[in-house]
């Protein structure tokens, strides 16, 4: 496959697909040249060298509502291909099962069977509105609703059922045909536009500012199941850890070396309130964020009922880690293969790594409810005699 090199003036592309790679900051690029670099926001911001979401017919001064869209928008007006294009993150792509980076051969492959691509449907634990309700302002979402209800009609019965059900696309990332993608932004941007006349996120945080970006993973949703398309729900690999979550584990380090778990729980709740989404999964990818959240509550209590914890024996964050990891395991294991673990066994981890019955517990309820919680960590316990 060949690639002509981007014309800055016509905005054409004549490579058979373009993926725009959003970004804030400078990045590795993945070498392959389908990828092209889109800097999102650059109205007012340190222009990184890379194409902006700028130029030509742009929304980019709203991109700390938008977020991402704000390229997503840019692609729709301003690049005129009867191609293939779609969006990325800079270190966010679709990949096979295995992990690695598609190709455009990859891509060709895929789009010979399906009309687009999207991340995997996210299962969640409770309704989208519910979830929605408990982390956002939900007049933004039922605004939306409103206008969906008054000028796309055809999509109320499926927002309203969607929007009440368990699942949800995630990331804004799509590959399709230059022209179901310019069907989907004139739908999703229609929306938006009278939307914006219902919300004032003005005086929202930086985080909670992003409503169009955060309510638009949802209405992909919705929009690519009323349109009956044919849809590949991709695997999507991250490339490394946002700067962010690893600045906020080297404070969390820090803290853990000096046993000052009373500060990094300070700080971590912090963090919590002005990035409520670092736990998620696109954030937290190794979830060690989740897990230091794990070695606080453990110490804390630990240090209330025994007068030292496993902070007072290790305190190096990689330890901590793996010395947590390797309890969340052994807690997960118990309970699938319970009949092939012999007392013997985990008596012997228990007693090596001195794992204590708050630690049992707690670690059992990050995946079972408190009644089975509660009946595992006694299971193991009385392995100690």
């Amino acid at each position: 496959m060949t690639a002509q090199a981007f014309d800055r003036f016509s905005g054409v592309y004549r490579m058979s697909v373009t993926i725009f790679t959003m970004t804030h900051k400078k990045f590795p690029t993945p070498g392959d040249p389908i990828y092209v670099p889109l800097q999102v926001g650059r109205a007012g911001s340190e222009d990184l060298g890379y194409i902006g979401d700028d130029t030509g017919v742009s929304i980019s001064e709203k991109n700390c509502y938008y977020g991402e869209l704000t390229g997503v928008y840019w692609v729709w007006k301003n690049i005129k291909t009867t191609g293939y294009v779609g969006v990325c993150h800079y270190r966010r792509y679709f990949c096979t099962e295995e992990g690695r980076i598609l190709t455009g051969r990859d891509y060709e492959e895929i789009l010979s069977a399906y009309d687009i691509i999207t991340s995997k449907k996210l299962k969640l634990n409770f309704t989208y509105y519910e979830g929605y309700a408990g982390d956002y302002n939900i007049h933004d979402l039922e605004a939306v609703g409103e206008v969906i209800r008054q000028f796309y009609p055809a999509y109320h019965e499926t927002f309203e059922r969607l929007v009440h059900s368990k699942g949800t696309y995630f990331g804004n990332m799509i590959v399709c045909k230059k022209e179901i993608y310019d069907a989907y932004s004139e739908w999703l941007f229609g929306i938006f536009e009278k939307a914006e006349e219902k919300i004032d996120a003005s005086g929202y945080d930086d985080y909670h500012k992003r409503v169009y970006g955060f309510i638009s993973e949802f209405l992909l949703y919705v929009w690519t199941q009323v349109q009956g398309l044919k849809v590949c729900e991709c695997k999507v690999g991250m490339t490394d850890e946002k700067r962010e979550t690893a600045e906020i584990k080297e404070r969390l380090a820090a803290f853990f070396l000096q046993k000052d778990i009373a500060g990094a729980k300070a700080y971590m709740l912090a963090c919590l309130e002005k990035r409520p989404d670092v736990l998620m999964e696109a954030s937290d990818i190794t979830g060690e964020l989740k897990m230091s959240m794990q070695v606080i509550a453990v110490s804390e209590l630990e240090r209330q009922a025994y007068g030292s914890g496993t902070i007072d024996r290790i305190q190096e964050f990689g330890s901590l880690m793996a010395h947590f990891r390797k309890l969340n395991d052994l807690i997960q294991t118990w309970k699938e293969r319970e009949n092939e673990m012999s007392p013997s066994e985990v008596e012997f981890y228990l007693k090596k790594e001195k794992i204590t019955g708050i630690a049992l517990e707690a670690s059992a309820r990050l995946f079972y409810p408190a009644q089975e919680a509660a009946e595992i960590a006694e299971a193991l316990a009385a392995c100690l005699g």
